[in-house]
């Protein structure tokens, strides 16, 4: 496996460093000293997968990467603090096929909006090492009563993954409880692009409960569409008291796509023991210009009841990157941030050996330029504009975050794709945070907009990236392939991290595996 590794640290140098790989990152023997930062590396060459390996140095952090067992030792990077996890902390196992027909609403195929593991689901499935269940959820809804009961929840079980670059040979999961509706009544008018969240959690106050949270593209911010939380039974199709809750008074677009646990003595000393964790990345920057995360507890801490419907949960911001509609400026953002980003999910890691890192999985818009459009047939490196657009809103940006002049000129009258934020060059990643910066939010000692992940790396390298060429109207192709990942989840007892990649095997999600030590 290749991973392409970046430093996400203002004032960095980047230098690119070609290597070969096996399946996980293989990288030691790099120094890096105050800026200007200067790399030098011993290689050893190994058999496998010819890859490249982007290594960033500041004079504010060091990075380390040791590696895993199994690995040849390649480039290496200081770990920035000896208990965040760095990529050779990942080993990537392989992959695995989804069950099922195409049959909609009770397919995969167009779903994968969201993800849980269950630790105890699947108690047969120890013998291979993959023991517990994963619930992942169906094709999308659909609006304007084409397919209003989409969005369905299904349980499967986990695979023994296989490293191969043919979907076909991978193994597939068998269904352990096949296709309900588990949406209590409370979102049914979300049915446009919905943005779904979902987490197990089996606490001792509440008992196994499925949180869940929903949204939808446009998502205006007010009641009149309802809350975003709940939670659900485990045992699907199984009614329980599920009251609708709203974060705070945060805004929709920033509140309700990725939804996952915290550890739970890291949320008693820094969050008053609130155990879940919630957010949203809505591209063009409408949630925030970054992941934004916020810690919630919906249920009373004394009787386990879930708190009163409709109240608005008082919440701890972790992150809050600046919105779009409040400046035209990137500013307050992710470093490295572009409008076409997307953040499907997120989970907070922790390992055996004392390490950690808070995870977003998704798809970064890493072009020269990126552009509110469409591909333009001449290449990626052409943006294509529309031109009734022109003057409303900045359309066009180099990769800094600056306006392009004349965006007159890139007026496009054949455009090959559908509309939307598009770049010259899309990428699979990985960003990791660390705890201690959302804790520093958390005590009002940092601004919520001021974490930036200390590492990030690229996964193309295990991507199938759409081999059957699906929609490509709507996701793009090569380089400007949109729409990578999906939801991820995390078994945090066995060190396993789980991988939506969409489209994969046809219109269907297939699963890949980490283990993280």
């Amino acid at each position: 496996m290749r991973l392409s590794l970046i430093g996400l640290i203002s004032g960095c140098a980047i230098v690119l460093i070609s290597c070969s790989t096996g399946s996980s990152l293989a990288i030691t023997e790099t120094s890096v000293t105050q800026k200007p930062a200067t790399i030098t590396t011993s290689r050893e060459s190994t058999a496998g997968t010819e890859g490249t390996v982007l290594l960033s140095a500041s004079s504010t952090a060091q990075f380390a990467s040791q590696p895993s067992l199994g690995q040849t030792k390649e480039e290496a990077v200081e770990r920035p603090k000896p208990d965040l996890l760095v990529p050779s902390d990942f080993t990537y196992l392989g992959a695995f096929r989804l069950p099922g027909s195409e049959e909609r609403p009770y397919t995969f195929a167009y779903g994968g909006e969201a993800m849980t593991f269950n630790p105890n689901g699947d108690p047969k499935g120890a013998a291979d090492g993959f023991s517990g269940s994963l619930f992942v959820m169906g094709h999308n809804r659909m609006p304007y009563g084409e397919l209003p009961h989409g969005n369905q929840l299904a349980e499967i079980s986990i695979c023994k993954p296989l490293v191969t670059k043919q979907v076909e040979q991978l193994p597939q999961a068998v269904f352990l409880q096949n296709f309900h509706e588990i949406d209590p009544g409370l979102f049914a008018y979300l049915d446009e692009i919905p943005r779904v969240g979902i987490e197990y959690l089996d606490n001792p106050a509440t008992g196994a409960v499925l949180h869940l949270c929903w949204g939808q593209h446009f998502h205006h911010e007010d009641e009149a569409l309802g809350p975003t939380h709940t939670w659900v039974s485990p045992a699907l199709g199984q009614k329980i008291e599920s009251n609708g809750w709203y974060i705070g008074n945060q805004s929709p677009y920033s509140v309700n796509n990725y939804l996952f646990s915290v550890p739970t003595e890291w949320a008693g000393e820094h969050l008053g023991g609130r155990l879940l964790a919630t957010g949203r990345f809505r591209d063009g920057g409408w949630s925030g210009m970054g992941p934004s995360l916020y810690a919630y507890v919906p249920w009373d801490t004394e009787t386990g009841l879930p708190v009163a419907s409709g109240t608005h949960l008082e919440e701890i911001v972790l992150l809050q990157y600046a919105r779009s509609d409040e400046t035209d400026i990137i500013e307050h953002s992710l470093e490295g941030y572009q409008h076409g980003d997307e953040w499907e999910g997120g989970a907070w890691i922790t390992t055996d050996s004392g390490r950690n890192a808070v995870l977003f999985a998704g798809t970064k818009s890493i072009g020269e330029r990126y552009w509110y459009g469409f591909i333009n047939a001449t290449g990626p490196d052409y943006p294509c504009l529309q031109e009734e657009f022109i003057g409303e809103f900045t359309l066009l940006r180099f990769a800094d975050g600056t306006p392009c002049p004349n965006e007159t000129d890139w007026v496009c009258e054949d455009p090959i794709s559908g509309r939307g934020w598009w770049s010259s060059a899309f990428s699979g990643q990985f960003i990791l945070y660390d705890p201690a910066d959302l804790a520093s939010v958390a005590a009002g000692a940092m601004e919520p907009w001021e974490p930036q992940p200390y590492m990030r790396f690229s996964i193309d390298d295990v991507l199938f990236l759409n081999p059957s060429g699906v929609d490509i109207e709507t996701l793009g192709f090569g380089v400007q392939r949109r729409f990578r990942l999906g939801d991820v989840c995390f078994d945090r007892g066995n060190g396993l991290l789980y991988v939506l990649e969409l489209f994969a095997d046809e219109a269907k999600p297939v699963v890949h595996v980490w283990r993280i030590e």
